[in-house]
C-alpha cells in the first residue's frame, strides 16, 4: 500500500489553454504505474518550493495510463503551476473522497449542472456516461460561464452533444453568441425531467449551487436525489488541517461529494 502522506511523482505530459487562465494539465505517473480513481475524486498536487493544493480529476476514469487536472490560475501556487510546461515533474497524493455514485445512477436519469471551472468535476462522470450510454435513461448537461471565452472543454462540449443532451448559458454574451444569457438557472426552462426517476449531480460557485438547489427542490427532486460536490472548501485532504470541517464533517474525507439531505442543515455555510 503507498504511502498517503507522501506524494508520487508525475510527468506534465501535456498543458492545454481551456479558457483565459484556465489550463489543464495531462499527468503520468514516473514509475509508469496506472492511476485509478472514482468520477468526482481529487487529488492534492504538490508544486515543489511552493506547496501543495487539491484538484478534481477532470479526464475520463477509463484512462488509467495518464490523468489530468483542470485548474485556473488564482494564487502562487498556481501561477507556478501555469509556468511549467512538458517534462516538468510535480508530485500528487491520491485520489481522495468519494466521487459520484456513478453504480447507482445507473437506470436512472442524470441531471448534470456545472457553472464555469464547476464542470471540471463533472468531466470523468461525463465521460463515463457518454462511454456506457446504455445504462443510463436520459442524460442532459446545463452549462454556465461567465462569458463566451471562459467556457471550458468547448471541444468536448461538441462531442458530447452526440449522446447527452447540452445547454449552455453565459452571464454576458458577444457578437458571436448566439445562445441563452443568464445565469445557469435559466436553462431549467429548456428541459423536462421526472424528479422521481432522475438523479442531479452540480458543482459551481456557491451562488449558483444554492439557487440550482432550491429550484431543484421546487420541482420535487428527492433529497438524497440531489448531490454536490464541495470541493472548493478543502485543502490538506487527509482531515487534518480542519480547513473543511463544517458541522462535524470533513468535505475531504466524508465527501466531497454530498446529498441535500445529509448538509441541508447547514447548506449555506457548506456553499
Amino acid at each position: 500500500m503507498k504511502n498517503p502522506y507522501v506524494p508520487e511523482l508525475a510527468v506534465i505530459e501535456e498543458t492545454r489553454v481551456e479558457a483565459p487562465g484556465v489550463k489543464t494539465f495531462k499527468l503520468k505517473l514516473r514509475h509508469g504505474g496506472i492511476f485509478t480513481f472514482t468520477p468526482g475524486q481529487f487529488i492534492e498536487l504538490s508544486v515543489f518550493g511552493y506547496g501543495e493544493a487539491p484538484f478534481s480529476v477532470s479526464s475520463s476514469p477509463l484512462q488509467r495510463d495518464f490523468f489530468e487536472v483542470t485548474v485556473r490560475k488564482t494564487g502562487m501556487l498556481t501561477s507556478a503551476l501555469f509556468e511549467l510546461e512538458r517534462g516538468n515533474t510535480v508530485g500528487v497524493r491520491g485520489p481522495f473522497g468519494n466521487g459520484w455514485p456513478i453504480e447507482k445512477m445507473k437506470k436512472y436519469s442524470i441531471l448534470m449542472i456545472g457553472g464555469g471551472i464547476g464542470i471540471a468535476p463533472l468531466k470523468p462522470v461525463i465521460e463515463y456516461v457518454v462511454a456506457n450510454r446504455k445504462d443510463y435513461e436520459e442524460v442532459i448537461l446545463l452549462y454556465g460561464a461567465k462569458t463566451p471565452k471562459d467556457i471550458v472543454f468547448k471541444k468536448e462540449l461538441e462531442m458530447w452533444r452526440e449522446k447527452i443532451d447540452v445547454h449552455l448559458t453565459v452571464d454576458i454574451g458577444d457578437n458571436s453568441w448566439k445562445g441563452r444569457t443568464g445565469v445557469v438557472t435559466v436553462l431549467f426552462d429548456e428541459i423536462k425531467v421526472n424528479p422521481k426517476e432522475t438523479y442531479s449531480i452540480q458543482c459551481g460557485p456557491p451562488i449558483m449551487m444554492y439557487f440550482v438547489t432550491k429550484k431543484l427542490l421546487e420541482l420535487g427532486f428527492p433529497e438524497d436525489r440531489i448531490l454536490l460536490s464541495l470541493e472548493r472548501l478543502m485543502k490538506c485532504g487527509m482531515g487534518f488541517c480542519g480547513h473543511c470541517m463544517i458541522s462535524g464533517k470533513f468535505v475531504c474525507k466524508d465527501g466531497p461529494v454530498f446529498s441535500y439531505n445529509q448538509i441541508k442543515d447547514f447548506l449555506e455555510s457548506a456553499i
